[in-house]
């Protein structure tokens, strides 16, 4: 090293030097290894409850469990729509495993809309520059809540924009009796930086919104560019509000076609949209408790949504969210550990067609909240997780270090703060101040195939939904054994 440059790390580091001799008894700094706990960390993180969580994290990071819980739910029970046969057997199976794991199990009743799809068909009859005797055909399908079409379809006009000022601008007297297509763009280098998540929440509210504002300036339907990352030709299906017209999304690539149609004149598509609405059933939202050995009526809810749309077999959404819930009692199992708190593991059902599982959940459990001390829930994929989005106070996120810490080795250690629940089945809980976490995973490829046909198990890459599980399972026990619960 010459005299120059081990000058210039003298330079750098005596201040450091000099302040570590000035205050003796400071912690390090991160770089240097793991900061040391505060007091009230230590009391709250003893060496035998960071030694469970470390032995949590290596028996999630070795087992398979959630993996061929997420198998059976896709690939043999199949997708799970609310309403479904497939979802009734969810329940039948998620309720039995649970079982096998020494868990008090409830069913709790939920009635459930129960939508099914029909023929799903678009084509181009006129336009400009066609060529005489042809058509053109247009990839779509009906989004969750649509109405039929007549079983031969209509044809209409199409008009196109690109958001609702637009719409409101052509007036009743241009969208009348035409079919209206919203062609928001999902922002791909937002979902490329790491955003994803925000780009869906800047286009999803036009399939949420648009059929029923569309509707209400007399479209005889609505269709919405597909909500999503990768231009595949797949079509994305999801929720939208009940607009009383058929409502579809169609590929990015037919959006396009459809949009520069529209520049150049007029453009005339027949739609086949038939799905049916049959009445409300009764499922079931499946709870399963691990009582706690000093405060059973302290709760921790760790959980995943056991609903999915019909078009794929709902592995990342959301087998793999429920199937890493499971995970954190199975490996409690497999240790002998019984946490302070009781860890509840909840399978949400109808968190796809409009909550009507959460909302049953915080009916029937809302004077409980004040003893709910934290809640999870796992909805955003089996992509590498980073750690943890929070809706927490800043005592309760600092408070959670060490448990963040134990994680660090394969990078789920980040904490996120969020203005919103992370989770839409805990956002009651959240709103009653309930601490609130959602796994945050690499989502940069979520949105390729969310909604789509391609939402298969071959998408879940086993190593990192045993990091999920870990993480889930680390913070769930967390939670559930400190010895305070977390401040609100």
């Amino acid at each position: 090293m010459t005299q120059i440059r081990l000058t210039i790390l003298l330079f750098l580091f005596c201040p450091f030097l000099a302040a570590q001799t000035q205050q003796p008894n400071a912690a390090p700094p991160s770089f240097f290894g793991q900061p040391q706990m505060s007091p009230l960390q230590q009391e709250n993180f003893t060496p035998q409850l960071l030694n469970e969580l470390e032995s949590i994290k290596l028996s999630a990071l070795a087992d398979d469990y959630a993996y061929q819980r997420v198998a059976h739910l896709t690939e043999n029970i199949g997708p799970r729509p609310s309403g479904s046969l497939q979802a009734k057997a969810a329940v039948d199976y998620v309720a039995a495993e649970l079982r096998k794991l020494g868990l008090d199990i409830q069913l709790e009743e939920v009635r459930v809309p129960h939508w099914v799809r029909g023929a799903e068909t678009a084509e181009l009859v006129e336009y400009s520059g066609q060529v005489p005797g042809t058509t053109q055909k247009v990839v779509l399908t009906a989004l969750g809540g649509s109405t039929s079409t007549p079983v031969e379809g209509l044809n209409a006009d199409v008009v196109v924009v690109n958001n609702f000022e637009e719409l409101r601008a052509l007036g009743r007297d241009k969208v009348a009796g035409k079919i209206v297509l919203f062609n928001e763009i999902f922002d791909k280098q937002k979902a490329a930086a790491g955003l994803s998540f925000v780009a869906y929440g800047e286009a999803v509210r036009y399939r949420g919104a648009g059929p029923k504002a569309a509707a209400e300036l007399g479209a005889v339907a609505a269709l919405v560019r597909s909500v999503g990352n990768a231009d595949y030709r797949l079509p994305h299906t999801g929720y939208s509000a009940p607009a009383g017209i058929p409502a579809g999304a169609v590929t990015a690539e037919d959006a396009d076609l459809i949009a520069k149609l529209f520049v150049q004149g007029k453009v005339r598509m027949h739609l086949t949209l038939t799905p049916q609405k049959l009445p409300d059933t009764t499922s079931y939202n499946v709870i399963g408790d691990l009582k706690g050995s000093e405060h059973p009526e302290q709760i921790v809810v760790v959980s995943g949504h056991l609903d999915s749309w019909d078009l794929g077999t709902g592995a990342i959404d959301d087998a793999a969210g429920i199937a890493v819930a499971m995970e954190a009692a199975e490996v409690l199992h497999q240790l002998g550990l019984r946490p302070k708190r009781t860890l509840r593991v909840i399978a949400w059902m109808d968190e796809e067609s409009g909550g009507a599982g959460s909302r049953a959940y915080t009916a029937d459990h809302t004077n409980d909240f004040p003893r709910h001390v934290a809640a999870i829930e796992c909805d955003t994929g089996a992509a590498h997780p980073l750690g943890f989005e929070t809706r927490i106070s800043t005592a309760a996120a600092d408070l959670l270090r060490p448990a963040l810490n134990v994680l660090q080795s394969f990078g789920a250690n980040a904490q996120q703060p969020s203005g919103y629940p992370p989770g839409a089945d805990i956002a009651a809980m959240s709103e009653a101040g309930v601490p609130a976490f959602g796994i945050l995973q690499d989502g940069r490829k979520y949105f390729d195939y969310h909604h789509t046909a391609a939402d298969t198990l071959d998408k879940v890459v086993p190593n990192e939904l045993r990091e999920n599980a870990a993480a889930m399972a680390v913070m769930g026990y967390a939670l559930a054994s400190m010895k305070n619960p977390l401040p609100r």
